[in-house]
């Protein structure tokens, strides 16, 4: 479970984020220009970011948030970048003290970046210092998806999830792990059950996380028999989707057939990126929370923000859900390596829909959080994958 120094030494280079300071004016004087549009009284969140909100988190942006204290605790974990099937791959490799850690590769999901697992990095890495077992211990790899954040530019078509998945099992190889586990929510879930099927010989557990919402938006896409569901569940499951479906897919939508449109307004404007992405960490997170920042730490959500802005990956994440949603390559048979399910923000429909037959037998439900657990409940998605993995090992 070594790092293979030869290998790495002739195809994994050091990296580090150097955002300069012309980008950095740049950000500020564009925000510093926006040009405002109006909105009609009473709408509220119900057409969008409100503008009061949304003016006074960009000026925060501008004026008050540190992107270089956020960049220098980035900077703090090691990071590579290597080129797999002529793509660049840009990924936290942070290898725990404990000598029998086992390897696991976390992938994040839209619209995520590596900020998603910065909170759980440590605890997973050295739990011993974080007062826990050091038989937990994990060796992480942490990788941008293709498109996404440092993982850029994208110098062709058809970076799918299976092709994605692919890229990300040959990074496991080329860092000489030959037996290592997978975790991830979002797109990050189907990247890590891909593993389980298409690698069963290397990877020893596959852990999952997910989330009422993003569920219900993606029902639709995802191969899912409710034949077996009562009268009464069935008309819970109508009474989901009419809630969630008709306004909250129009960013799917989109994305997924006309990418190119939206991506002049993400790469020009910062407003616009930031409009974008914040709504859904309104809509997605813990429907507790009335602002965003109250789910999530509103500096965390900024630099996961600032990432899409600096990298330009606004515009090539709304490709991959079109590449996602053209792929000619169907679903990944079921795989016989250990599952592991977290729910968050759970409602028990998600069980009868995604594991009828309590055939995943690792099955957590949190009533907290939500799409993005490591960002919301870190301690939570922590202990359920320290859980998850125990007897894997």
């Amino acid at each position: 479970m070594a790092l293979n120094e030869s290998a790495a030494m002739v195809a994994v280079r050091p990296f580090r984020v150097e955002i300069s300071d012309d980008d950095l004016n740049d950000l500020h004087n564009r925000l510093a220009q926006t040009r405002w549009p109006d909105q009609l009284p009473g709408t509220g969140w119900s057409r969008g970011m409100p503008l009061a909100y949304l003016k006074g988190l960009a000026e925060y942006w501008r004026t008050g948030f540190d992107w270089r204290k956020h960049e220098a605790r980035l900077n703090s974990f090691p990071q590579f970048t290597t080129e797999i099937d002529g793509q660049a791959i840009h990924f936290l490799h942070v290898r725990s003290p404990e000598p029998d850690a086992l390897p696991l590769i976390i992938s994040h999901g839209y619209p995520g970046s590596i900020t998603e697992s910065i909170e759980i990095i440590g605890p997973l890495t050295d739990p011993r210092a974080h007062g826990s077992d050091p038989a937990d211990a994990f060796h992480i790899v942490a990788s941008s998806i293709p498109g996404f954040g440092f993982s850029v530019p994208v110098r062709e078509i058809g970076w799918d999830l299976p092709r994605i998945t692919r890229a990300f099992a040959e990074l496991m190889g080329r860092l000489g792990y030959e037996r290592y586990g997978a975790q991830g929510g979002d797109i990050g879930a189907g990247i890590t059950g891909m593993l389980a099927s298409t690698q069963p010989d290397h990877v020893v557990g596959a852990h999952a996380n997910t989330d009422l919402t993003a569920f219900i938006l993606l029902g639709d896409e995802i191969p899912i028999d409710t034949s077996g569901l009562s009268n009464a569940e069935q008309d819970h499951v109508t009474r989901l989707r009419q809630r969630f479906q008709p306004d909250a897919k129009g960013y799917l939508q989109l994305q997924s057939t006309r990418p190119q449109a939206l991506a002049y307004a993400l790469h020009d404007s910062p407003v616009a990126q930031l409009a974008w992405i914040v709504e859904k960490f309104k809509e997605w997170t813990n429907p507790a929370a009335d602002l965003p920042e109250d789910a999530v730490d509103r500096d965390q959500l900024l630099t996961n923000v600032s990432i899409y802005w600096f990298t330009g990956s606004g515009a090539t994440a709304a490709n991959f859900l079109y590449e996602s949603y053209h792929s000619e390559e169907g679903w990944v048979p079921p795989s016989d390596v250990p599952q592991g399910m977290a729910v968050f923000n759970s409602d028990p429909i998600l069980r009868r829909l995604l594991d009828p037959g309590h055939e995943i037998a690792h099955w957590s439900e949190f009533e907290r959080g939500g799409h993005f657990p490591a960002m919301e409940e870190p301690d939570l998605l922590v202990g359920d994958i320290r859980a998850f993995f125990r007897d894997l090992r």
